[in-house]
Protein backbone atom coordinates (compact mmCIF):
# COMPACT_ATOMS: atom_id res chain seq x y z
CA UNK A 1 0.00 0.00 0.00
CA UNK A 2 1.08 3.56 -0.87
CA UNK A 3 1.09 6.40 2.09
CA UNK A 4 1.62 9.85 1.49
CA UNK A 5 2.83 11.31 -1.51
CA UNK A 6 3.68 7.75 -3.01
CA UNK A 7 6.07 6.59 0.16
CA UNK A 8 5.33 2.47 1.43
CA UNK A 9 3.69 2.77 4.41
CA UNK A 10 4.47 -0.43 6.61
CA UNK A 11 2.47 1.41 9.59
CA UNK A 12 5.90 0.78 11.72
CA UNK A 13 4.27 3.69 13.84
CA UNK A 14 6.37 5.02 17.21
CA UNK A 15 4.24 7.27 19.25
CA UNK A 16 6.42 10.21 20.58
CA UNK A 17 6.01 11.66 23.95
CA UNK A 18 3.35 14.80 24.12
CA UNK A 19 5.89 16.36 25.99
CA UNK A 20 8.65 15.87 24.27
CA UNK A 21 10.70 15.28 27.72
CA UNK A 22 10.00 18.39 29.94
CA UNK A 23 8.35 18.61 33.07
CA UNK A 24 6.87 21.50 34.20
CA UNK A 25 8.66 21.76 37.35
CA UNK A 26 11.82 22.69 34.95
CA UNK A 27 9.45 26.40 33.99
CA UNK A 28 9.42 26.87 37.69
CA UNK A 29 11.53 29.87 38.77
CA UNK A 30 13.20 29.16 42.29
CA UNK A 31 11.79 30.99 45.38
CA UNK A 32 14.27 34.19 45.46
CA UNK A 33 15.07 34.60 48.95
CA UNK A 34 14.99 38.61 50.25
CA UNK A 35 18.30 40.41 49.50
CA UNK A 36 17.63 42.32 53.38
CA UNK A 37 21.40 43.34 53.13
CA UNK A 38 21.39 45.44 49.59
CA UNK A 39 17.66 46.70 51.19
CA UNK A 40 19.28 48.00 54.31
CA UNK A 41 22.00 49.47 52.27
CA UNK A 42 19.42 51.31 50.03
CA UNK A 43 17.23 52.52 52.87
CA UNK A 44 20.24 53.76 54.30
CA UNK A 45 21.37 55.79 50.96
CA UNK A 46 18.03 56.71 50.56
CA UNK A 47 17.50 58.34 53.99
CA UNK A 48 21.33 60.33 54.22
CA UNK A 49 20.50 61.12 50.82
CA UNK A 50 17.23 62.98 51.89
CA UNK A 51 19.03 64.51 54.80
CA UNK A 52 22.28 65.85 52.77
CA UNK A 53 19.43 67.57 50.71
CA UNK A 54 17.49 68.87 53.13
CA UNK A 55 20.30 70.23 54.81
CA UNK A 56 22.02 71.60 51.70
CA UNK A 57 18.74 73.60 50.68
CA UNK A 58 18.55 75.25 54.01
CA UNK A 59 22.37 76.34 54.39
CA UNK A 60 21.98 77.66 50.58
CA UNK A 61 18.62 79.43 51.06
CA UNK A 62 20.26 80.61 54.01
CA UNK A 63 17.74 79.58 56.75
CA UNK A 64 20.83 77.47 58.25
CA UNK A 65 23.20 80.92 58.37
CA UNK A 66 26.05 79.90 60.80
CA UNK A 67 29.47 80.91 59.50
CA UNK A 68 31.00 77.45 59.29
CA UNK A 69 28.07 76.09 57.61
CA UNK A 70 27.99 78.75 54.71
CA UNK A 71 30.84 76.93 52.63
CA UNK A 72 29.22 73.39 52.83
CA UNK A 73 25.76 74.22 51.32
CA UNK A 74 26.68 73.05 47.38
CA UNK A 75 28.92 69.96 48.58
CA UNK A 76 25.88 68.52 50.79
CA UNK A 77 23.50 69.02 47.94
CA UNK A 78 25.49 67.24 45.65
CA UNK A 79 26.40 64.08 47.75
CA UNK A 80 22.89 64.04 49.13
CA UNK A 81 21.69 63.78 45.44
CA UNK A 82 24.48 61.14 45.07
CA UNK A 83 22.98 59.30 47.70
CA UNK A 84 19.13 59.57 47.03
CA UNK A 85 18.80 58.71 43.84
CA UNK A 86 20.41 55.11 43.78
CA UNK A 87 18.69 54.69 47.47
CA UNK A 88 15.19 55.87 46.23
CA UNK A 89 15.81 53.50 43.16
CA UNK A 90 16.16 50.57 45.52
CA UNK A 91 13.66 51.18 47.81
CA UNK A 92 11.23 51.76 45.16
CA UNK A 93 12.17 48.20 43.37
CA UNK A 94 12.10 46.70 46.89
CA UNK A 95 8.36 47.97 47.97
CA UNK A 96 7.36 47.12 44.27
CA UNK A 97 8.67 43.53 44.55
CA UNK A 98 6.97 43.65 48.30
CA UNK A 99 3.34 44.05 47.23
CA UNK A 100 3.48 42.01 44.24
CA UNK A 101 3.51 44.13 41.48
CA UNK A 102 3.67 43.36 37.62
CA UNK A 103 7.31 43.47 36.46
CA UNK A 104 9.05 44.14 39.45
CA UNK A 105 11.01 41.20 41.47
CA UNK A 106 13.74 40.96 44.17
CA UNK A 107 15.58 39.76 41.23
CA UNK A 108 16.39 43.10 39.81
CA UNK A 109 17.84 44.24 43.31
CA UNK A 110 21.70 43.02 43.55
CA UNK A 111 23.14 41.09 46.09
CA UNK A 112 26.09 41.65 47.89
Amino acid sequence: MRGFRGIRNSRNYIQLNEDGGFTDAQFRRPVQPIPWNSIILASLLFVLGSLGIILGSLIETGIISNQDWLDRGNPLLFLGCLLFIPGFYHVRLAYYAYKGYDGYDFDQIPEW
